[in-house]
């Protein structure tokens, strides 16, 4: 599969992959087939996060450039002056492959960096990898956030063919500030799906977490992704995860930060509570989830890290299959890709509705 350049013509209206473990099969229709795919009592769980400027482009007190791309808040958020962690990228940008970007020059605890009018401070470096490291800033409060948004630009990779504004990288229900990337699979929920949705019976409930990034350039920082992330499941969703399981109804992740916040929330003893936490959930095909009965994702390819975690819904040889027939029929990855559907019962028989829907148009293989 090949990476999507620029924006689908819609949002809502982009191709969709249907995988039905029940059956062992796979069929393509597109998004906009989601209100006749899901069924009355199904509950969407989204990612309410919304997705911060995260690239931070300047010098270090060498004079030497480099790139810092935040991925996650090390303190509490309540912290006036919360340090960050960050990776360290040599001179260069976007329109390089971050795998191709030269290294950082060797920066030490002490060290200042410049980005524009925001400075900061090396005041920690990990021991995965040298260019991974926690910056402080010289700015608090109000004016922190200020300065990351007037300074920072939205982290983007070489496959997009135009700079990423900030608005292309959100999703309609976007909230607070969280991610550092976008939690893409959201992306093709407009408010006309969510609402057509709800007229069918599907409920959807949201939670928050903090997305990091999906690749730095470092092996040995992304051999290790995803580095642990916060989030916060409100006591809202929680009860209606509980009622939707109780009504026979199937709970739909909709993407990988979500089904890691609820399952590394339950991970203890299979209890979901609401609150906040930390993750450092890795999921593969061996793990059984425990709240998420299926997921809508982006369309990944074999060999991707967020691929590795849809063997948790699928087996290996049906999500082989399922790839290799979106590959042949040009499905497009990435953060403005194509989207794909793992859920028991997704392709049984059409189920009666409260309001009448198109019937999905299939291509099967």
């Amino acid at each position: 599969m090949t990476p999507a350049r620029t924006y689908p013509a819609r949002r809502d209206d982009v191709r969709l992959l249907v995988v039905d473990p029940a059956v062992a099969s796979f069929a393509e229709t597109r998004t906009t087939a989601l209100p006749a795919l899901l069924r009355a009592g199904d509950l969407l769980v989204v990612n309410d996060a919304a997705t911060l400027p995260a690239s931070l482009r300047g010098q270090d007190q060498h004079g030497r450039a480099l790139e810092a791309r935040l991925i996650s808040v090390a303190d509490d958020d309540h912290e006036a002056t919360p340090r960050f962690w960050a990776a360290l990228l040599g001179a260069g940008d976007w329109h390089q492959r971050t795998e191709d970007r030269p290294a950082p020059p060797p920066l030490a605890p002490g060290d200042q960096l410049r980005f524009g009018a925001l400075a900061g401070e090396i005041v920690a470096r990990a021991r995965l990898s040298p260019r991974l490291v926690a910056i402080r800033f010289d700015a608090a409060g109000d004016a922190l956030w200020a300065a990351i948004y007037r300074e920072a630009r939205p982290v983007q990779y070489s496959h997009v063919e135009h700079e990423l504004p900030l608005w292309a990288v959100q999703t309609v229900y976007a909230a607070r500030p969280w991610a550092f990337e976008m939690p893409s699979a959201g992306r093709p929920l407009s408010w006309e799906m969510l609402l057509a949705l709800r007229r069918n019976g599907v409920r959807w409930a949201a939670l928050t977490h903090a997305a990091g990034l999906s690749a730095t350039g470092d092996p040995a920082i992304d051999a290790a992704l995803p580095l642990p992330e916060r989030y916060e499941i409100p006591a809202a969703t929680v009860s209606a995860i509980e009622e939707a399981h109780r009504d026979g109804g199937r709970v739909i992740a909709v993407g990988t930060t979500v089904v890691r916040a609820l399952e590394g929330a339950a991970a203890t003893d299979g209890a979901l509570r609401a609150g906040r936490g930390t993750t450092d959930l890795r999921i593969g095909p061996r793990f059984r989830p425990r709240v998420v009965d299926g997921i809508l994702s982006g369309a990944h390819a074999e060999g991707e890290s967020h691929f590795a975690l849809l063997g948790a819904f699928a087996s290996a040889e049906l999500l082989h299959d399922a790839s290799a027939f979106a590959d042949a029929r040009g499905f497009q990855t990435h953060e403005l890709g194509d989207s794909m559907l793992i859920a028991r019962g997704a392709l049984a028989e059409p189920r009666a509705t409260h309001e009448r829907t198109s019937p999905p148009h299939w291509a099967t293989h």
